[in-house]
């Protein structure tokens, strides 16, 4: 985390910014900031500027672009913030941003407002606050951690957010949602694993979005957290120029499967504010899942879902004979 690639002059050579583009870059950069983990970075093709990793790390000048059917919260998250750090839009669970560091700053996140913020974890007070509200809600028996990235937290610190919600006697499950096996699979050590296992049922979400990502050490990653007993499910971004191709989403959904990683959802992009260059039209996805699901095992397909806000949350989007329907679940 502290070798992360922070300005335009960190970011190692191989991937060859111009002047012209570093110049353009720094305007980006005053509202959308940069970090992106070493490791991360040398996945990236050398002087490839469409390389699909390079996509999803490094600024692109099309992030302040101009676009009046986009919103920073899409998904109307801060409507449904009864306590600051918890959204609470589904009457079963809640999902709680225990911070908003992450190792690598993805440029198609769907929370690129809390960017601007200063780094921030979850205090011990507010914690107070939402376990109290949770606790007060016998409904909620899931809570889900995310941000941000739970990894980017000390074992120790973790460790308490984890016992925290587990006390509550209402909260069955937690799951913790992390990019971490992708982008910095180092942090996932055995002590992580072994410190996890304690709080089972627990389960781990992370996002895969290309097959370049299923390195050896990312496998390792996923082998840990599967050999304690924590099920690891993914859940990409459909993202143009990325992932928006038959051949390149077999392929990760193949290589999933032979990680023991469930591929668990495929998120049609949200229109979120600095992101409309990743945006996929709905057809095209739609085309493409169809195929899928004629060529590839069912173990290996997720549900292609577009987020919806409020309580509607994720809609299933099936194609039909002569146009594009969403079925709501």
């Amino acid at each position: 985390m502290a070798a992360r690639f922070r300005t335009l002059d960190e970011i190692p050579p191989f991937i060859a910014l111009d002047r012209n583009e570093t110049e353009a870059l720094k305007v980006v950069l005053a509202a959308y900031p940069l970090a992106v983990t070493p490791y991360y970075a040398s996945l990236i093709e050398a002087d490839s500027p469409a390389d699909p990793i390079r996509r999803q790390c490094i600024p692109d000048i099309r992030e302040i672009q101009e676009d009046p059917q986009v919103s920073e919260d899409p998904l109307g998250e801060g409507d449904h913030s009864p306590v600051p750090g918890l959204i609470h839009r589904y009457s079963d669970r809640c999902l709680v941003l225990v911070t908003n560091v992450c190792p690598v700053l993805c440029r198609h996140c769907n929370r690129k407002r809390l960017w601007r913020r200063r780094a921030r974890v979850l205090t011990a007070a507010r914690l107070r606050q939402i376990t109290s509200y949770i606790a007060a809600r016998s409904g909620i028996r899931e809570v889900i951690l995310s941000g941000g990235d739970p990894l980017t937290l000390p074992d120790e610190s973790l460790a308490r957010l984890l016992h925290a919600f587990q006390e509550i006697p209402h909260v069955e499950v937690i799951r913790i949602g992390s990019r971490a096996p992708v982008t910095l699979p180092m942090r996932v050590t055995e002590d992580l694993c072994n410190l996890l296992r304690r709080f089972r049922p627990l389960w781990f979400n992370t996002q895969f979005n290309h097959p370049r990502e299923l390195t050896p050490e990312a496998a390792q990653a996923c082998e840990r957290l599967v050999s304690v007993g924590i099920p690891v499910s993914n859940q990409s971004v459909l993202l143009k120029g990325v992932n928006d191709d038959i051949e390149t989403m077999r392929d990760l959904l193949y290589g999933l499967q032979r990680l023991s990683v469930r591929p668990y959802y495929l998120f049609h992009p949200e229109p979120v504010k600095g992101t409309g260059h990743f945006r996929v039209e709905i057809e095209k996805g739609v085309r493409m899942m169809e195929r899928l699901r004629r060529e590839i095992s069912g173990l290996c397909l997720p549900r292609y879902v577009l987020d919806t806000p409020g309580a509607l949350g994720k809609i299933p989007i099936n194609g039909g004979a002569r146009s594009t329907t969403c079925d709501f679940l």
